[in-house]
């Protein structure tokens, strides 16, 4: 679970989003930072002993910076008002497949997979699905993981509108061709994340998405 003060100094954030607020009040953010980092570790506690490929990761290699990238950005806010949690399959791959949680009030979820491969990782996924999509057909369709997440996500601007290059269009599992994401997700309840068994609870839900990370690694490991 995360503590309650950790959530105020979130909520309290998005009302004073400015450094003077923050140099303000950088006791509380050290006491944030803290209670971020023991989330993490009581997550990663829970997340081990179900995917043993997370063994090597620290609560550093699972952490996201408070400060914003506003280079390119019309919101100059300068810090992120949410908190995310990332448990890569292999922390020395920019792209490895992984699990995600994401507090943001009133819009939180839990997601996994992998999210823009660069162009050769996508050819690569690619490539196993049309080779191996009756694996994925069974992994998508497993009831554990259309109990938790229904489906891989698919909208706009993660879906082509006609067949990859070099892929057959009737190919049998031309909707997955056509993704240029690989991932699912489900919205959770801002109020379970203050539970005492958020970890166990969340654990429960996100290793549903294992099979799919695991054929998703299984593609990037391939040589071409």
């Amino acid at each position: 679970m995360i503590t309650k003060e950790a959530l105020v100094f979130l909520e309290d954030l998005i009302a004073n989003n400015n450094t003077d607020w923050m140099h303000a009040n950088k006791k509380r953010y050290e006491n944030y930072k803290k209670d971020y980092h023991n989330f993490i570790a009581s997550l990663l506690a829970e997340m081990k002993p179900l995917d043993k490929t997370l063994e090597p990761l620290e609560v550093k290699n699972c952490t996201f910076r408070i400060n914003r990238d506003i280079r390119f950005s019309k919101d100059k806010s300068p810090y992120k008002t949410n908190m995310g949690v990332w448990f890569t399959q292999n922390k020395f791959r920019k792209n490895s497949p992984g699990y995600y949680v994401h507090f943001e009030k009133g819009n939180s979820f839990i997601a996994g997979g992998v999210w823009c491969p660069e162009p050769d990782e996508l050819k690569r996924i690619r490539k196993e699905i049309a080779f191996f999509h009756e694996d994925l057909d069974k992994i998508v369709n497993d009831k554990n993981f259309k109990k938790e997440f229904k489906e891989m996500t698919r909208d706009e601007s993660n879906t082509l509108k006609k067949a990859p290059k070099d892929f057959d269009p009737n190919h049998p599992a031309i909707e997955f061709l056509k993704l240029k994401s690989f991932t699912a997700s489900t919205k959770i309840d801002d109020a379970l994340f203050t539970d005492k068994n958020f970890s166990k609870i969340v654990a429960q839900k996100l290793i549903a998405l294992k099979p799919l990370n695991d054929f998703l690694n299984r593609a990037l490991e391939t040589e071409d």
